[in-house]
């Protein structure tokens, strides 16, 4: 990899920072500590923080249908079969997804992160995310199929940009407007933005990819997550958007693990913090065999996290209870409220999971701080 970022915190100290390698491999800019990464998928968990603010004020219920808040979504269809003339046989909505399914990757949408099936090569080709505005992407995305049933199957999906329209409806501000105004501006997050101005511009991570053919690194092309950082999206993505740092994001992190709390700044309660990072699956969707979450697994998911039920099955040196996600590009985080123990990795890889030594990159960050730690929380002494 060219270069890496990370920090480790416990009990609101910084253990470990690092910063190694290049932040431009082919330009020769050495990382630094305020270099900026692209999060990717990362953003869906403060697109989950900013829902629960609003869960708080009494404004949404987990069991809401989200037609309640997007009314277009209330004649969506679903995908039944692919005809041998290349069409989708679709069939009608049983019942509207809820806020609940929503927030767990089970409401039904797809992605569109590749083709290998009709339904995501449909949302592929139609590029929601770049529609005018979140009306015209929530009119987009009500014309697609949907992956399957409400409350069938957990399914990586647009369900967090979905969230983030509904943010603005509830709120009436843009998502960005509210995340700054209600996230990174109480945090002191100055670096965290779904753009990069001008004046910071040279401090962004070259985004590069793994190419599994020839075993290099190439400049990333991937149309649908290749993005324009440049300038204010017209849509922005609770799903993928932000760009952080590795020291931004820690700030995030230590303020979830503190409860809801940083410097004497409240983001959430702590029964708000507890409900997020809590499993919402319900037993059918965890049991259903295939993609995804099942109760063999040892992982569950609370509001935009991935949570670990159960350390043993998970396999695991992180206990239960420990939450996480992370990018596209490579980044990822965990917090552990058992051990007051935050971590933060960045790199800007695409395509990591093809390669050989970075593929395990989360995982075996994890095995190295828990083999460090001697003296957990909890322990007899």
């Amino acid at each position: 990899m060219p270069g890496y970022s990370a920090l480790l915190a416990r009990k609101g100290q910084v253990v470990w920072a690092a910063h190694y390698g290049m932040a431009d491999d082919v330009q020769r800019v050495p990382l630094s500590e305020d270099s900026i990464f692209r999060v990717y998928s990362q953003t869906k968990v403060v697109t989950g923080v900013a829902l629960m603010m609003l869960f708080e004020q009494g404004k949404w219920h987990f069991d809401d249908p989200i037609t309640k808040y997007i009314p277009e979504f209330e004649h969506l269809r679903v995908f039944k079969q692919q005809n041998q003339d290349g069409s989708l046989e679709l069939e009608d909505l049983q019942r509207p997804p809820t806020m609940r399914e929503l927030v767990t990757h089970a409401a039904g949408f797809g992605y569109g992160l590749g083709k290998d099936t009709p339904v995501e090569a449909a949302y592929w080709n139609d590029h929601y995310m770049q529609a005018a505005n979140s009306d015209a992407a929530i009119a987009k995305l009500a014309e697609l199929p949907m992956a399957s049933q409400p409350g069938l199957h957990w399914h990586y999906s647009a369900a967090v940009d979905v969230q983030g329209y509904i943010i603005e409806r509830i709120s009436g501000q843009r998502l960005d407007e509210f995340m700054q105004n209600h996230v990174f501006g109480p945090l002191g997050m100055t670096d965290t933005a779904f753009h990069v101005p001008a004046d910071k511009w040279s401090r962004l991570v070259r985004l590069r990819a793994y190419d599994s053919t020839t075993r290099t690194l190439v400049d990333a092309s991937d149309p649908v997550l290749v993005l324009d950082y440049s300038k204010p999206p017209a849509v922005a993505s609770g799903g993928a958007g932000l760009v952080s740092t590795v020291h931004d994001f820690a700030r995030f992190a230590q303020m979830l693990v503190n409860d809801g709390e940083l410097d004497g700044v409240r983001i959430l309660s702590p029964a708000a913090v507890k409900l997020l990072c809590s499993n919402q699956l319900s037993e059918q969707i965890r049991s259903t065999p295939g993609e995804g979450f099942n109760h063999d697994s040892g992982w569950g998911f609370g509001v935009d996290v991935a949570v670990i039920t159960d350390q043993a099955k998970a396999g695991t040196l992180r206990p239960a209870g420990s939450y996480e996600w992370g990018g596209a590009a490579g980044t990822w985080f965990w917090v552990d409220p058992v051990n007051d123990l935050i971590f933060i990795g960045m790199i800007q890889v695409m395509n990591r999971w093809g390669h050989p030594q970075l593929v395990n990159i989360d995982k075996d960050s994890a095995a190295l701080v828990y083999s460090a730690l001697v003296e957990p929380d909890g322990a007899q002494h």
